[in-house]
């Protein structure tokens, strides 16, 4: 029995129809390199996705390495409970260097799902022991993606994951999120004033008082297809989150360290929430951690003798683990010393030209937006019109397995096509990546 046989036959993927797997079997990775992954055979795969977005620096990169063969000759983890680290202290006070002003406590879980439920949890309790006990529900936006667990599904709102389980869910309120491409207020997210606002002042208006927090994803609504929306919604929403008491939730898991080509997506906007979630490039994409980072304000409420009950009992097993804090050590210091963010903005311009040089004339793609390394091809049936095609056709996943043939993992997000690439890159894996997409998109839907 071969590698893919003993996969199918024991191996539940995720976030797939593993009858899909009949015809298009698992690729079995053998190496990575760059922004290069190797099969068995030895074809490459240029990951112009990062491995859902984690990757941040370039598969096996060589400081990351280091410093995670010179931790695990250590210390592999240690219980964080009245216990602690080097590598644990150090992050944090090399990440207070670089997140939004005002924030200042790190809690630490194992995944970007974990880091939400925490700020979940700790918003509520928060409200709850300053005297709000009243405010104990939760908005959020719709089209929202923020993971897989009960609480995060629940402050989610695309059907695709929530759905089935709404009967386990908690009931939240839903603001209409910013579409700027099909914007209802026929404005542009260059230039407008953020009218699509006042879906949010309407239901803050009906539920502020009993909202203990308002959790959104900065700037970019991932899983929703790279939908990308001005900073100055977030700047109105710190606003009418202060206005009304509610805290302030950014799950930064997807657009953190760079990717929005400030270090976080908040940057843009110059305003800080009041919990930030990060996970995904924290580690480079090389180990699961997460941190909940909050306020000493909010911390403060929880600080008293052990018998008021006011402590925060929320745990995980792998909390601050050791390897991957020297992970997250490491990544700090590459995208230092070898200014990344910088030279990523170089490339961000150069995507952006060969992108709408090669595919903003083509009669099915719509919009091709971008914000950092982000790009984001959405495609239609009418450009005018606007016209999305049936999601029954896939035309997203065809061209995904046309792409795949010709080693570009181009993982789509229904009818949206994406580069979300290391940023490492280079201009000449770039205009490779391009290349590629354009011939899959042609031999799927023509010139």
């Amino acid at each position: 029995m071969d590698l893919v046989e003993k996969d199918l036959k024991y191996i539940w993927h995720p976030c797939s129809q593993m009858k899909d797997y009949e015809e298009l079997k698992p690729v079995i990775i053998d190496r990575g390199e760059g922004v290069f992954l190797y099969d068995k055979e030895g074809k490459a795969y240029l990951d112009i996705v990062s491995s859902w977005w984690c990757n941040l620096l370039g598969h096996c990169n060589p400081t990351i390495n280091a410093a995670l063969i010179d931790q695990i000759g250590r210390l592999e983890h240690v219980i964080f409970a009245n216990f602690s680290h080097e590598p644990a202290i150090a992050l944090c006070e090399q990440l207070m260097e670089i997140i939004p002003a005002g924030l200042s406590k790190f809690n630490f879980s194992d995944n970007g799902s974990a880091a939400v439920e925490c700020a979940l949890k700790m918003s509520f309790q928060y409200q709850y022991q300053t005297g709000h006990k009243e405010k104990t529900k939760f908005m959020c936006l719709t089209e929202g993606y923020h993971g897989e667990t009960l609480g995060a599904l629940a402050v989610g709102s695309m059907d695709l994951y929530a759905k089935m389980y709404k009967p386990m869910l908690m009931d939240t309120n839903q603001i209409e999120a910013p579409d700027c491409y099909r914007c209802p207020f026929k404005q542009n997210r260059d230039s407008c004033n953020c009218e699509c606002f006042a879906y949010a002042e309407k239901a803050f208006a009906d539920y502020g008082d009993e909202t203990c927090a308002m959790i959104v994803e900065p700037l970019v609504q991932g899983s929703a297809g790279m939908r990308i929306y001005p900073p100055l919604y977030l700047k109105k929403l710190r606003a009418l989150c202060d206005l009304y008491g509610v805290l302030l939730i950014a799950d930064e898991i997807a657009t953190g360290f760079g990717r929005t080509g400030k270090m976080f997506a908040f940057d843009h906007a110059g305003v800080s929430p009041d919990i930030m979630c990060v996970s995904k490039g924290l580690t480079g994409g090389y180990l699961p951690m997460a941190i909940t980072i909050t306020t000493d304000k909010i911390y403060d409420a929880f600080y008293a003798e052990y018998s008021e009950g006011k402590a925060f009992m929320h745990s995980h097993t792998y909390s601050g683990n050791p390897l991957g804090c020297s992970a997250a050590l490491a990544v700090q210091k590459v995208l230092r010393e070898e200014r990344i963010l910088e030279k990523a903005a170089v490339r961000a311009e150069h995507l952006t030209k060969r992108l709408n040089e090669t595919l903003l004339d083509h009669p099915n793609v719509g919009e091709i937006r971008h914000i950092g390394l982000i790009h984001a091809i959405e495609l239609v049936t009418d450009k005018q019109a606007k016209t999305a095609f049936d999601a029954d056709l896939r035309i997203g996943y065809q061209i995904y397995k046309k792409a795949l043939e010709k080693g570009l993992i181009l993982r789509p997000l229904g009818n949206v096509l994406y580069f979300n690439p290391p940023l490492t890159i280079t201009e000449a894996e770039l205009d490779e990546a391009v290349v590629i997409c354009a011939e899959a998109i042609a031999e799927i839907l023509g010139n």
